[in-house]
């Protein structure tokens, strides 16, 4: 099968990023070609299908651009015409490649599946948070004029009117039900949330399918030593760090691990200088085997979002090396932590509950700790396991391209 893989962004940079290249990496293992599609980057790994990606636009061409972006659309025709592939999986691509290339795909009759990864259809800013961190439904799906007037996107009226007025003009001339044969969500709480604004997705086919981790899973862990607690990921404002600085800062004999990079990264540190927090120390953006040795020698994994997490890579990757997760209870982060079996739960930006929960963690005895980790191992094998997921996957394909056919 010729599978037409589309993202945004063709590195390992952040957890939608990684999907759209694990999931080629399983397609290519298992004998399908694979066929990419995005923009050129400096950061990008490199690609057989380089020729048709997109050159990043020009700042004035961005705005055009991120409403209908003609240049996607040709390209994509001239890549189509030469490989012909059988289907067509979207990833990120609603503000870049826009729905030029959904019209494009229609007219070769292309089916098309796409993975949902943020909010970016019902959402101005894809987040669902205004400019002041608190997460926000006022556009109800459709009353996008509210994200300018709140001023959503980074406290500006005119860059909030830029990305409302987009997705009105998506919704309104490019109806994705209508042009999308098969959604994939990765959590059930994004499927209903979008459900809720979205309704006429009721009568879509949709399937629920968690991301997964191509390392291989351990078969058990016995630690006899807990270093540290680890976040790992973006530095951003909807991350939650700086609730879980303001908890760490309260127990100083107990280690803090910060790796990555981003927006918020200066501020954080700065944040963690004023408080004097000497436990708390930051080890930059990490990847592969060093990465894989900073997670799988930390005690527990903490996600403290403040957003709609949708089903984060940081814990999919922490239950693989038998390491339990400390999350927020929001979006679909309690579909994928146990309760005091895989790890604990917190009230999202309660610094209080954070920290009872932290403490609790620490002082877990060994054996009580042991079995968690087990138990993480166990969740990951049944819910993230990557021959499910791309067993799963192959038969949604095959299923699509059978009805299309007919």
């Amino acid at each position: 099968m010729k599978v037409l893989l589309i993202h945004s962004y063709h590195a390992p940079a952040g957890g939608a990023d990684k999907v759209y290249l694990n999931t080629g990496e399983l397609l290519d293992k298992l004998g399908h070609k694979v066929i990419y599609f995005s923009f050129k980057n400096n950061e990008n790994i490199n690609s057989l299908n380089e020729k048709y990606f997109l050159d990043k636009p020009s700042k004035f061409q961005s705005v055009i651009n991120f409403f209908y972006n003609k240049k996607a659309a040709i390209k994509i025709e001239n890549l189509i015409c030469e490989e012909k592939p059988d289907i067509a999986h979207l990833h990120s691509f609603w503000g870049g490649l826009t729905p030029s290339i959904l019209i494009v795909l229609r007219k070769y009759k292309i089916p098309i599946v796409h993975t949902v990864h943020d909010y970016n259809l019902i959402c101005p800013v894809t987040t669902s948070k205004d400019h002041k961190g608190n997460i926000c439904e006022a556009c109800k799906g459709k009353y996008f004029y509210k994200g300018a007037l709140k001023r959503c996107f980074k406290g500006s009226f005119s860059k909030s009117l830029t990305v409302s007025a987009s997705l009105f003009f998506r919704r309104k001339f490019f109806d994705p039900v209508r042009l999308i044969d098969g959604w994939i969500f990765v959590s059930w709480f994004t499927y209903y949330k979008h459900l809720q604004f979205m309704p006429n997705l009721i009568n879509s086919d949709v399937i629920n399918l968690y991301n997964f981790n191509p390392n291989p899973l351990l078969k058990s862990n016995n630690k006899s030593e807990r270093k540290y607690f680890l976040y790992f990921g973006r530095l951003s404002h909807e991350k939650g760090l700086v609730t879980l600085i303001y908890a760490f800062s309260r127990i100083r004999d107990v280690k803090l691990i910060i790796a990555g990079s981003g927006p918020q990264e200066i501020y954080l540190k700065d944040k963690v200088k004023k408080l004097g927090c000497d436990n708390i120390e930051f080890v930059g953006f990490k990847s592969g085997g060093e990465l894989n040795s900073i997670i799988s020698n930390a005690s527990f994994n903490i996600v403290p979002s403040e957003w709609w997490e949708n089903n984060p890579l940081s814990i999919i990757e922490a239950y693989s090396m038998g390491i339990p997760v400390i999350g927020a209870n929001v979006g679909g982060i309690p579909e994928i932590i146990v309760e005091g079996e895989t790890g604990f739960l917190f009230e999202m930006k309660n610094v209080e509950e954070l920290l009872t929960v932290i403490i609790k963690a620490n002082s877990l005895p060994a054996d009580d700790y042991n079995s968690m980790s087990n138990n993480t191992i166990e969740f990951a094998s049944q819910n993230f396991n990557k021959e499910h997921y791309i067993n799963s996957l192959v038969g949604y394909y095959e299923k699509h391209v059978k009805k299309n056919k007919n």
